[in-house]
C-alpha cells in the first residue's frame, strides 16, 4: 500500500522550500459548506494554494480523486503536458449528487515522483 501524504499546517513550517514542496503536493477542496439532496454540487480540487507544481514528463500529477468518506466519488486522470509543461495549479470541478444527510469530502492527488498526496477533510451539510 502507497505512502498517504497528509497536509501540514505551513504556517508551523520555518523553512521555505519545505513550505513550496508541502504546499505544491497538496489537494485543496473548494465548494459551498452546504448541498441539497438529490441535486448537482460542484466541487473543485486544486493543487497547491500558494505554490504551483512542474508539469514535466517526469514530474507531474497523474490523478485526482474526490471521496465521500472512503467512497470514491469521482477522479480525473491526466498526462504529462495537460498544463503545456508549465508550473501550474491543477485544477478539476467534479459535479456530484448528495444522497445523505452530509459529506465529508476528501481529496487525493498522485504526484508521478512523490506520492499520493491527500487533502484535510471538508464537511458539507446537506439538507
Amino acid at each position: 500500500m502507497p505512502k498517504i501524504n497528509k497536509y501540514t499546517d505551513i504556517s508551523e513550517v520555518e523553512r521555505e522550500s519545505k513550505k513550496d514542496y508541502i504546499d505544491r503536493h497538496s489537494p485543496f477542496i473548494h465548494c459551498e459548506n452546504e448541498a441539497k439532496k438529490g441535486e448537482k454540487f460542484s466541487v473543485t480540487v486544486k493543487m497547491g494554494n500558494e505554490y504551483s507544481h512542474p508539469d514535466d514528463f517526469d514530474h507531474y500529477i497523474a490523478n485526482m480523486a474526490l471521496y465521500n468518506g472512503e467512497t470514491l466519488l469521482a477522479r480525473a486522470d491526466f498526462v504529462a503536458g495537460t498544463l503545456g509543461n508549465e508550473k501550474n495549479h491543477a485544477e478539476v470541478t467534479f459535479n456530484i449528487v448528495p444522497t445523505t444527510s452530509k459529506l465529508k469530502l476528501v481529496a487525493q492527488a498522485y504526484c508521478t515522483k512523490h506520492g499520493v498526496w491527500e487533502s484535510t477533510p471538508v464537511i458539507v451539510a446537506v439538507d
